[in-house]
């Protein structure tokens, strides 16, 4: 493949928490050139917005992984808690999994540097006020999730195929209405 075989993915993810926990991770991956889309996007997420600070992924100081990666909350972050924890647990796991992906040529180490990742990831409210949050869990969640869509988004997944074959047969998990 060549590098502009990764102009445009897109990928996306859904890992549940184990009972009782509101960890479930559901990222949404935009991969693709630094020189393309993806990376105008990237650049243009610099900026602050309040409660929706974005920050590259690192897996401690003076770590950042490669391809660069930035998270951005799905919602607004509007206590210490929930902020320390997409700092924190949802940083870790995602910039372990875009490492692991290079190390398993999911993403080809040698387009490391050519790429860029933005990664949409959710922290649910309620994580804060959970005398129980199992950070652990929220870990588990985040990491698999991120491996997963980012494959997905690498592979084309799901495929046209595989949506017009399930169109009638797989509904939206908050599907109440139908």
């Amino acid at each position: 493949m060549t590098i502009q075989d990764y102009y445009f993915r897109a990928g996306e993810a859904t890992v549940l928490a184990r009972e009782g926990q509101f960890t479930d991770a559901m990222p949404e991956i935009l991969i693709g050139c630094t020189d393309g889309p993806v990376g105008l996007a990237f650049a243009n997420m610099m900026a602050q917005t309040k409660g929706h600070t974005a920050m590259f992924a690192i897996r401690a100081c003076n770590q950042m992984v490669r391809p660069v990666t930035m998270l951005v909350p799905k919602v607004t972050l509007k206590d210490s808690t929930n902020i320390e924890l997409f700092g924190g647990v949802v940083q870790s796991a995602t910039a372990d999994a875009v490492v692991d992906c290079l190390i398993e040529g999911i993403i080809p180490q040698s387009e490391a540097n050519h790429l860029c990742i933005i990664s949409l990831v959710w922290i649910d409210p309620r994580c804060a006020a959970d005398p129980r949050l199992d950070k652990k869990d929220m870990y588990r969640t985040n990491y698999e999730a991120t491996k997963l869509a980012i494959k997905r988004a690498l592979l084309n997944q799901p495929s046209v195929e595989e949506l017009i074959a399930k169109r009638h047969s797989v509904k939206h998990d908050m599907d109440d209405w139908s």
